[in-house]
């Protein structure tokens, strides 16, 4: 488990960059600590989507790169940490046939069927306009978040007696 540093989001940050943390407890091995607490660690973006206003759902796939112990860099690999956005077509859906909806009342109110027809496309015109608008649903992964990532291949660390 790490902590990151940094917050990284699909809207600031891109497919390649790198990221620091910090180790959130010490690994310890038959009693020894063989990575200590806070020790630095370093990663990278591995995926970056950012979300769309009508469609598209963010992704964020993160990995780990190395750690820094006494002045010594490890190379590790690690499997990617992956966080998906949410959907957007309930909310669009909602805002869209809720704008139909309603236009549709106003415009029957005002001047009948054809006002109703009218109102129902003027309004569902509106609610579209304002879920694209609103839309954006990119990730933000604050720092200070607790990750974990899993070791995809062993590392040697010499450990002090």
């Amino acid at each position: 488990m790490v902590v990151l540093d940094q917050t990284i989001s699909t809207a600031q940050n891109r497919t390649g960059e790198s990221f620091r943390a910090t180790v959130a407890a010490p690994v310890v091995v038959e009693g020894k600590t063989v990575i200590p607490k806070d020790t630095p660690v370093t990663g990278h973006i591995v995926e970056s989507v950012s979300s769309g206003r009508l469609k598209g759902v963010a992704k964020l796939d993160l990995r780990l790169d190395s750690l820094k112990i006494d002045d010594k860099t490890y190379n590790i690999a690690t499997g990617d940490e992956r966080r998906v956005g949410k959907n957007h077509n309930e909310r669009n859906g909602i805002l869209i046939g809720g704008g139909a909806g309603l236009g549709a009342l106003i415009g029957g109110v005002a001047s009948g069927g054809v006002g109703a027809a009218i109102g129902a496309a003027a309004g569902a015109g509106a609610g579209m306009a304002g879920a694209a608008y609103t839309g954006k649903k990119d990730l933000r992964v604050p720092a200070e978040t607790t990750l974990t990532f899993q070791l995809s291949r062993s590392v040697t660390i010499p450990v002090k007696s």
